[in-house]
């Protein structure tokens, strides 16, 4: 990878820093989680104690890290981040957990993603706010037993259902699901992120964005950016209802913010297995992408247009997918309701 590649995708990851709400005020959407959370943590600032655990799950984009940042704010604790991929040892998770401080954040991103093994260290930690280290093997092997500093962890994921039982019955604060954002949240989301950074955005573009965005804050921002590069590079002072368009004719994102995989997904499911129903695995082969990214990527968005379904019996096109793709429902279609 080149140093500019570098450079420019630091820049990138600055950039959409920038743009992350830095207090409750400037969060956007959520409200019925954002009160729940308010609750929350001023209810263990009046206690003087580290605010119970928690859970945030929900498609990706839709500001579960934002959360965790404004919840470590709010309560003026210190966070540390990490994800569970990143957690590969029993020692690890020890090095982590043992340098906390009193009232500390520990965000875990991706949680579904971490050990079994490494899980289960969590379990007294989460509830005792005790480590239980083994040292040793067989016959000689010993526990030796560390005191934590009272501490909160906050988790997200994308796949709640990966996670064990034990593990979710911890989190005693809550678990909460972040939805899809409202076109008039979106909106609202790319006014002040266009603000931020100093664009000018017509009332149309703004609309334009928002309808394509997925009702995911971090794709209006993502296409935002993309949306001030074109009209930079033509040299336009205003992003205009035109100029979003161009700009995301080139992206191959439609007018309901599906994009080429997207569309190829439904067309795989439509021309190959005459709608459905067909299983992900088999959807997943055709398609040459992983069963995880069709799941988590594809199928949230189309579920949420009305596109597809899941049955029993696999997934089904709806006459809906059919019509946005400009193909004539079957007078028979194989489907299961």
């Amino acid at each position: 990878m080149s140093q500019n590649l570098i450079k420019n995708e630091n820049n990138d990851k600055s950039l959409d820093n920038t743009l992350r709400p830095d207090k409750w005020t400037e969060y956007i959407g959520q409200e019925i989680v954002k009160k729940n959370l308010q609750i929350l943590i001023e209810a263990a600032r009046q206690r003087n104690e580290a605010i119970d655990h928690l859970l945030f799950y929900g498609p990706p984009g839709l500001g579960k890290t934002t959360l965790a940042y404004l919840i470590a704010k709010e309560s003026q604790a210190q966070i540390k981040a990490t994800s569970g991929p990143a957690i590969e040892r029993v020692g690890d998770l020890a090095s982590i957990l043992s340098n906390l401080g009193p009232k500390d954040i520990l965000f875990i991103d991706e949680i579904h993603r971490l050990n079994k093994l490494i899980e289960e260290v969590l379990y007294p930690a989460m509830e005792n706010r005790t480590l239980d280290i083994i040292i040793g093997k067989g016959p000689g092997a010993r526990t030796i037993q560390i005191e934590l500093q009272p501490f909160t962890l906050i988790a997200a994921t994308t796949r709640p259902a990966l996670l064990s039982s034990p593990l979710r019955s911890r989190f005693g604060g809550g678990i909460f699901r972040l939805d899809f954002y409202k076109k008039e949240e979106i909106e609202r989301i790319l006014e002040r992120s266009a603000n931020i950074l100093g664009i000018s955005l017509s009332a149309e573009a703004t609309s334009e964005i928002s309808l394509r965005s997925r009702f995911t804050p971090r794709l209006a921002n993502r296409l935002l950016k993309r949306c001030r590069d074109y009209s930079q590079i033509h040299n336009k002072n205003i992003i205009d209802e035109k100029s979003v368009k161009e700009t995301l004719k080139l992206l191959e994102i439609d007018e309901l913010g599906l994009e080429r995989n997207d569309k190829r997904v439904l067309e795989i499911i439509i021309s190959k297995f005459n709608g459905g129903p067909v299983g992900i695995k088999t959807i997943a082969a055709a398609a040459s992408e992983e069963e995880a990214t069709i799941e988590e990527v594809y199928e949230p968005y189309l579920m949420q247009l009305g596109f597809l379904e899941r049955t029993g019996r696999g997934r089904v096109a709806t006459p809906k997918a059919y019509e946005h793709l400009g193909i004539q429902v079957p007078t028979i279609q194989n489907r299961l309701i």
